[in-house]
C-alpha cells in the first residue's frame, strides 16, 4: 500500500461545481468550462501514488493546479469528486475532530511565506505544534531545541522572526514541521521567496535531513532545477491535468508531451543523471579496462566527476557509501553523456 493515493480527483471552483463536473469528465478544457459556466477547473481527474519515505515533487506553471493538489492532502480543500487515501484511510470521510487529530499527528506543512508567529520566539514557534498536541513545556522545549540545532539555528532560539533573515525564518518553519515528527511533510513553494544562494542552501539542508529522517515529502515548486535536485519522483501538472509522473531521469529523457518537453529542453543532463543510472553492473563489466579507474559514489551526479574523467582519460568505478564496488562506467559512456547535455 502506498503512503498516499490520490484517485480520480476533480476540483472545480464556483457556485455549482457538481453541475459542471460531468462537462469536465466529458473532456471539456479548462478554458471551455470557464467560458461557458464561469467555473474554474483546479484539478481534472488526477490519480497518483506517493510511496513512503520518498520526496515527491509536483511542478507546473502558475495556475496548473499544484498548490490546489497539495491542499487536498490535509483537506484544506475538499475535492469535487474523487478519493484521497493516506495509509489507506480516506481523509475526505474524516469528521471534524478526526481531521484535527489527523493534521496534528500525520502531516506538517511548510509555507512559502514562512507562516511564523511574530510575537513568539524561535523556540516558541518551533514548539508550537507540540504545544497544540498537549506536550508539556519541558519536553516541548527539548524537542524544539533539537530541531533548531538540526537546521543550524543554535543561538537564535530567543530571537523573534523580525530579527531574522528570510532564509533563517524559513529554517524556523522547517524546524517547526520537523518538531511534530509527523510521517508526512507538505512543502508548498517553501523556498520560492528566498534569494538564489539561500534557496540552494535550503535545498541542501532538506536533502541532508531527508537522508537521515526518510520522511514522506510532497514538495510543490514551479522551478525545474529545484524539482530535479530534490525529487525522487516528479509529477507535472498542466491546466489541472497530471501529464507525466516519473523519476528526474524519466522526465528529462522521455518527456510525455510538448508541454513537458518545453520544460526540460535546456536542462544539462549531466546535472540530473547519477553514476548509478548509467553504470554497467559488476557482472557485466568483464570487457572494461580497470587499470586506470576513478572511484566515485553511486549517488554522485555526472557533472561532479566528468571533468576529471575527461582530463585523465580514465574509466570509473562506482561504489556505495561503504566503498563496495557496484559497477563501472567507461570514458566513452561519459563522453556520450556530455554530448547529449
Amino acid at each position: 500500500m502506498s503512503k498516499i493515493e490520490i484517485n480520480n480527483v476533480y476540483k472545480i471552483f464556483g457556485p455549482k461545481p457538481s453541475d459542471v463536473l460531468q462537462m469536465v469528465k466529458d473532456g471539456a478544457s479548462k478554458e471551455e468550462v470557464l467560458d461557458k459556466t464561469g467555473h474554474t477547473v483546479g484539478l481534472d481527474d488526477v490519480t497518483l501514488k506517493i510511496e513512503e519515505g520518498e520526496t515527491f515533487v509536483c511542478m507546473g506553471l502558475s495556475g496548473s493546479g499544484k498548490s490546489t493538489l497539495i491542499r487536498h492532502l490535509n483537506r484544506l480543500i475538499d475535492p469535487t469528486a474523487g478519493q484521497i487515501l493516506v495509509e489507506g484511510k480516506d481523509v475526505t470521510t474524516l469528521k471534524k475532530d478526526e481531521l484535527i487529530n489527523f493534521r496534528r499527528q500525520k502531516m506538517s506543512m511548510v509555507f512559502q511565506r514562512f507562516g511564523l508567529f511574530p510575537h513568539k520566539t524561535v523556540l516558541q514557534n518551533v514548539g508550537y505544534g507540540l504545544e497544540m498536541q498537549g506536550i508539556e513545556i519541558e519536553k516541548r522545549n527539548s524537542v524544539a531545541m533539537e530541531k533548531i540545532e538540526s537546521v543550524g539555528l543554535i543561538g537564535f532560539e530567543n530571537q523573534y522572526p523580525a530579527q531574522l533573515s528570510g532564509g533563517m525564518q524559513q529554517r524556523v518553519g522547517l524546524a517547526r514541521a520537523l518538531a511534530t515528527d509527523t510521517d508526512i511533510m507538505l512543502m508548498d513553494e517553501a523556498f520560492s521567496a528566498l534569494d538564489p544562494l539561500i534557496r540552494s542552501d535550503m535545498q541542501k539542508q532538506l536533502l541532508d535531513l531527508q537522508a537521515e529522517l526518510k520522511k514522506t515529502i510532497v514538495f510543490i515548486t514551479h522551478d525545474l532545477d529545484e524539482s530535479l535536485r530534490l525529487g525522487d519522483h516528479i509529477g507535472i501538472l498542466n491546466a489541472g491535468k497530471l501529464v507525466q509522473v516519473g523519476t528526474p531521469v524519466d522526465i528529462i529523457m522521455n518527456p510525455a508531451d510538448e508541454y513537458v518537453a518545453a520544460f526540460v529542453k535546456d536542462v544539462n543532463r549531466t546535472k540530473v543523471i547519477k553514476a548509478k543510472i548509467i553504470m554497467t553492473s559488476v557482472n557485466d563489466a568483464d570487457g572494461i579496462d580497470k587499470s586506470n579507474l576513478l572511484k566515485v559514489e553511486e549517488d554522485q551526479f555526472i557533472e561532479e566527476f566528468l571533468p576529471q574523467v575527461v582530463c585523465s582519460n580514465s574509466n570509473v568505478e562506482v561504489v556505495d557509501k561503504q566503498g563496495n564496488t557496484k559497477g563501472f562506467i567507461t570514458n566513452k559512456e561519459l563522453q556520450n553523456s556530455l554530448s547529449k547535455s
